[in-house]
């Protein structure tokens, strides 16, 4: 059966598909809204076709105009700036994160420190997310219950238990305009049906025992958030116990974690198809620039995502056909800035040989590169907003596409989400959906491209095996929540970017074993001291290899820390490495090994 509204009606054909028919004569300015004490939304205009619409959300700190992103500030500060960056990059809503704010500064701090806003010095609109997604992220770390989650901290390896009350508690100390439930998260590419139906119906628990703990129900507005994984069944279960509930707005959960896109849109679509017409929907975790015009144009109108702020961190660039590499050679010489039409301070000062000197190098060029990524996805929000208000968001999703696709191939999963609602991209070519789990950009993760570039640079130096970055491990730094991915991620870059290459020069070795050294220590307390001296050993092993490489004979046994002498210099190099280098590249290696507290073994 086809749901209807005043909006227009959605039918599901029986592979499970979705078209979308919009009420053809429906005017596209509308004023309709709906009010809770801490929250008045006023729908302002809506797209003559697709389910697009942009709209006022009156906070108690600020108004804000929707679709809206929201930059993260996990611990009360977007990483590389400050709040008044933010701000003039045109930043209306942050986000807040309740799991690391309640461990640090703690929940008691935050009280006397009168809230997150006067802590940070913000005095615009602020969500706070409730750390169920810790569930995922800090698997390792959590148990889940009935009860609640219990987490040991990954600072000082403590334990708590993070109750839905205790959520609660620590959002009402934080004082944001918007909290969100604590709910029972698994990851999405989990296959376990059984475990989703859990989850489901233990979130909308969850639901009801925040609404009763929320101490600030007149200055807080208290989101519920619509589980069920890829399952169509457990997400309508969801939606049909929480808009029970009647709360002022809805956030659509449990993606953006690896999923196909495929499987991706269609949860999407079902959730705004019937969450309230007349109250935000907010969709979690989606940050890349094509998705967030998939989704406005689906009917979402929030988001928040790490992206911006954590792809500057490895030195990319946000543009409008997706994302600039700027440890590339080929801006080593090029005097424009990163984009002509922005306006940021970064653009109007700096060029891409300057930041092609930096990146990655330099704390300044993560500064640099978050102040124009965030501005970027700003203009972008903005640039939705004012095509729907001149009822020009179809025109407008075109020409996005062209650029973004620089006139290629458009990925399949796109031209399949915006027909559903009524946006057909025709004599469009399509290109069938990358198989990867990531599911991000076709031209940003081509990975056999980039393996293949990878192939045939000569790398000469230490600072080079920062270049050159593993795609997959990229992608779980970017899609994941903490610092230590991005180590975990830099470890497996040079695993199979170094490792798997033994006629590299040697000083790649030296790479492969900082990465690793710098991903163990992030590891605190998994696995004790037996793992700790399986990874030395293989880290030892890499030390032989690489003697066996600088040399024609066999290393001499001993410490690692013993000083190679002119006499053995003289043993033979075979031209692969001259000893004042070798007699450097072990001294490094003595360096990182006392740099993490370790005893220096001896070889085997």
């Amino acid at each position: 059966m086809p749901a209807c509204s005043a909006f227009g009606c959605a039918h599901r054909g029986g592979d499970g598909s979705i078209t979308f028919h919009r009420q053809p004569n429906m005017a596209c300015p509308v004023t309709r809204g709906s009010s809770s004490p801490a929250l008045s939304f006023r729908i302002i205009a809506e797209c003559n076709k697709s389910r697009a619409r942009t709209s006022l959300m009156k906070l108690p700190h600020y108004t804000v105009e929707t679709p809206a992103f929201m930059p993260v500030g996990t611990q009360g500060t977007m990483k590389g700036l400050l709040p008044q960056q933010v701000k003039d990059a045109g930043a209306s809503l942050i986000l807040g994160n309740t799991y690391h704010l309640g461990t640090r500064p703690g929940k008691e701090n935050m009280e006397k420190l009168g809230g997150l806003h006067k802590f940070m010095g913000w005095n615009r609109a602020l969500l706070t997310d409730s750390g169920g997604f810790q569930m995922v992220s800090l698997l390792e770390l959590a148990e889940i219950t009935e009860d609640g989650v219990k987490f040991r901290s990954p600072y000082d390896g403590s334990e708590c238990l993070l109750t839905p009350e205790e959520s609660i508690a620590i959002q009402n100390a934080i004082g944001g305009d918007i909290m969100m439930q604590l709910d029972d998260v698994v990851n999405v590419i989990e296959t376990d049906y059984q475990r989703f139906e859990l989850a489901t119906h233990r979130t909308t628990r969850w639901l009801d025992r925040c609404m009763a703990a929320n101490k600030n129900p007149s200055s807080q507005n208290l989101f519920p958030i619509v589980q069920g994984g890829l399952f169509p069944d457990l997400r309508q279960i969801s939606l049909q116990q929480l808009i029970a509930r009647d709360a002022p707005g809805y956030a659509i959960g449990g993606l953006s974690g690896g999923e196909n896109k495929e499987k991706f849109w269609p949860v999407v679509l079902q959730c705004t198809e019937q969450l309230p017409q007349t109250k935000p929907r907010y969709c979690m975790g989606v940050g890349v620039a094509i998705d967030l015009v998939v989704c406005c144009a689906m009917g979402v109108d929030m988001f928040d995502c790490v992206y911006p702020t954590r792809t500057a961190r490895f030195g990319c660039a946000l543009v409008d056909h997706g994302q600039i590499n700027l440890k590339s050679r080929e801006f080593s010489g090029d005097l424009r800035p990163i984009d002509e039409s922005c306006d940021c301070t970064t653009c109007r000062t700096y060029t891409r040989a300057y930041l092609n000197t930096i990146v990655t190098k330099e704390p300044v060029a993560c500064h640099l590169l978050s102040v124009h990524n965030i501005a970027y996805q700003m203009r972008l929000m903005k640039q939705i907003r004012e095509s729907i208000k001149g009822n020009r968001f179809e025109e407008f999703v075109r020409e996005f596409i062209e650029a973004y696709y620089r006139g290629g191939e458009c990925p399949k999963w796109v031209t399949d989400a915006l027909a559903a609602v009524n946006i057909h991209l025709t004599n469009k070519k399509t290109c069938r959906n990358p198989e990867d789990k990531g599911g991000l950009l076709d031209e940003v993760w081509d990975e056999e491209s980039k393996r293949e570039e990878l192939r045939e640079e000569r790398v000469t130096g230490l600072q080079s095996g920062f270049d050159r970055l593993n795609l997959a491990g990229y992608r779980e730094a970017v899609l994941g929540e903490f610092d230590h991915s991005e180590e975990l991620g830099r470890q497996e870059g040079f695993r199979q970017g170094f490792v798997a290459n033994p006629e590299a020069n040697p000083t790649l070795a030296l790479a492969c074993m900082e990465g690793q050294l710098i991903a163990l220590s992030h590891r605190p307390g998994q696995g004790g001291a037996q793992s700790q001296r399986g990874e030395e050993q293989q880290l030892l092993k890499e030390v032989r290899d690489l003697m066996d490489l600088c040399y024609n004979t066999p290393p001499h046994p001993g410490e690692v820390g013993t000083a190679i002498t002119e006499s053995d210099s003289q043993q033979g190099c075979g031209g692969r490495f001259d000893s004042t280098r070798l007699r450097q590249l072990q001294r490094d290696i003595n360096k990182l090994y006392l740099a993490h507290g370790w005893t220096l073994p001896s070889l085997p």
